[in-house]
């Protein structure tokens, strides 16, 4: 390798692994040069990053009071929403009879929006906290449901062979051979679910909550303190990326047969 080649290599490989970092650095760049160069109609609505910056300092109490109170309902709601999606998705991907009465129900229920449930919810139930919760349900329950049904039907069928001459009955079968089959799949519909519950959970505090995440950005935006309100968004952001992580560490953890 000649040396130019050689710092080359050198510089892509120091380069690797922070693309997505270069890329935040990139559109800070953008967005300070947008609001400090460009002469902008109402630049009141275009806070600076440092304005923001300084903003989501200020308001860190007040975020993290919000945070506790969202998650208050997305953690049961999604949590919930994984047991039983889980569970109901592999007893109807493994048992036939099941799974041809659930379809059609399923295909006609999982397409529509969970947003139109909001306003119902909060008025069918005592509390808006558990109006949300249930809308969260709703919207991380299909995407754990329809991976792990699709996880569970595809196992082969020389699995189920080999543990009926190993004389599994059939909670066992789905205990010991579907589930872990399946477990790829179940990840996959509980990171779509995730990010579906977050998008319902600041939806849903927009409509009624009196703190959480949504609620802050609401609040701030109707006051015109934009500053706050683009904080929000970013910290808003920034706990979802958090989150997703977390479930991605998880998974790396659980599934190590999977590379």
């Amino acid at each position: 390798m000649t040396e130019p080649q050689h710092h080359s290599a050198t510089r892509k490989k120091r380069i690797k692994g922070f693309e997505g970092l270069l890329l935040f650095v990139f559109l800070g760049i953008c967005w300070q040069l947008t609001t400090t160069m460009l002469p902008l109609r109402n630049a009141s609505l275009y806070p600076t990053p440092a304005v923001t910056f300084k903003a989501l300092i200020d308001s860190l109490p007040e975020l993290l009071k919000g945070t506790w109170s969202s998650f208050l309902i997305l953690v049961p709601g999604y949590f919930l929403a994984v047991i039983l999606g889980a569970l109901w998705g592999i007893v109807v991907g493994s048992v036939k009879w099941i799974h041809r009465a659930f379809d059609p129900f399923a295909k006609v229920a999982a397409p529509i929006p969970p947003t139109v449930y909001i306003p119902y919810a909060i008025a069918l139930m005592p509390s808006f906290r558990i109006s949300a919760i249930m809308v969260v349900f709703i919207g991380a329950f299909w995407p754990v449901f329809v991976n792990a049904a699709a996880g569970a039907a595809l196992v082969p069928l020389r699995y189920r062979d080999n543990a009926g001459i190993l004389g599994f009955g059939r909670f066992e079968y789905m205990r010991r051979v579907v589930f872990p089959a399946a477990l790829p799949n179940i990840f996959s519909g509980m990171a779509v679910g995730l990010a579906l519950a977050f998008i319902l959970l600041t939806v849903a505090e927009l409509f009624g909550a009196n703190q959480g995440l949504g609620r802050f950005v609401q609040y701030y935006a109707d006051y015109a303190d934009y500053p706050r309100m683009v904080a929000g968004i970013l910290y808003t952001g920034m706990v979802t990326f958090a989150s997703m992580a977390l479930l991605d560490f998880v998974k790396r953890r659980v599934l190590f047969w999977v590379r």
